[in-house]
């Protein structure tokens, strides 16, 4: 099986852990370039896609229908499987606690319609599309998402900041796992059904045991705080981002986690990164290599 890869927005968070993945497996990886490529040649002879553009907020109705249309056109031209990165937006506030394969989207916001009415498309297309889902990203390095710019930003100061009630446990994802379940599951693209939704493995975590983890990590106490909601919500006249994170606030306070069923069926070799390994690379620049590190599980001096 021909194995070229096209990836959409490759200097973002998910490309560009996206990118790496399909290069260690050996794949053929292209990066588009808004500056110099067109969509048709660039996806030409691409034998999968993966769209991770994500416009900023505000523009989510304007350019997500469209660049779904376009990205729709040529993988149906070329016969290439697409791998979007899913969220969990479609669900909507009164979902269960449980989000997996066959949880009904109901999300009735704006956001969150236009994530539905994205998949829906896809689906409805006559073309392979793999939606794998994850929570929050934690990256590799600072990446400006909500981990390193407001949650981890003072860890190494003893605080750890929830957007959210202290303990509500949430789903987070480490974005090295979820470029691993869409190696593994473009790798048996030909087994595959013409849509699959498929979660990445995912950690259900409070900020109350994300700052004990952070705190094994950096050997130091790291206290959960929550976070104060009124500079963004002054700024909503004048941000246009800020009305769409506010829209979103709910999924701080609502407990939710993503199931592991239909990853476990398809590519159940992809496991889940440990912990203190996934913080330990995202909180690297916070490191210091002379006090208490967790490793393995365990609090130990660093060497």
């Amino acid at each position: 099986m021909h194995n070229t890869v096209l990836i959409l927005g490759p200097t973002g968070r998910m490309g560009r852990n996206a990118a790496l993945a399909f290069e260690e497996a050996g794949w053929e990886v292209r990066r588009f370039d808004r500056k110099k490529d067109t969509l048709w040649d660039a996806a030409w002879g691409a034998s999968v896609i993966v769209n991770a553009w994500n416009p900023l907020y505000h523009e989510w109705e304007e350019q997500v229908p469209e660049m779904t249309a376009n990205i729709i056109e040529v993988a149906k031209a070329g016969n290439a499987t697409v791998i979007i990165p899913g969220n969990v937006y479609t669900y909507g506030e009164r979902a269960p606690a449980a989000f997996g394969h066959e949880t009904p989207q109901l999300a009735d916001n704006p956001l969150g319609k236009v994530r539905i009415d994205m998949e829906a498309a896809y689906r409805a297309a006559d073309i392979q599309t793999i939606v794998v889902r994850a929570g929050d990203y934690i990256d590799t390095r600072a990446s400006g998402n909500w981990f390193d710019m407001i949650m981890a930003k003072k860890a190494a100061k003893g605080v750890f900041t929830s957007p959210g009630p202290v303990n509500c446990p949430r789903a987070y994802s480490f974005l090295p796992d979820v470029a691993a379940t869409m190696v593994a599951l473009a790798d048996k693209r030909a087994s595959l059904g013409k849509f699959e939704d498929v979660n990445a493995p995912s950690y259900e975590l409070t900020a109350e045991q994300f700052a004990t983890a952070i705190g094994d990590l950096l050997g130091r106490t790291v206290t959960a705080k929550k976070m104060a909601w009124w500079p963004i919500q002054l700024l909503r006249p004048v941000w246009p981002v800020a009305r769409g994170i506010v829209e979103m606030r709910y999924l701080w306070s609502k407990p939710h986690f993503l199931t592991a069923q239909r990853q476990m069926e398809l590519c159940p070799e992809v496991g889940l990164t440990p912990l203190n390994e996934a913080l330990r690379q995202a909180l690297g620049h916070q490191i210091d290599p002379d006090k208490v590190v967790w490793a393995s599980g365990k609090a130990v001096t660093a060497q």
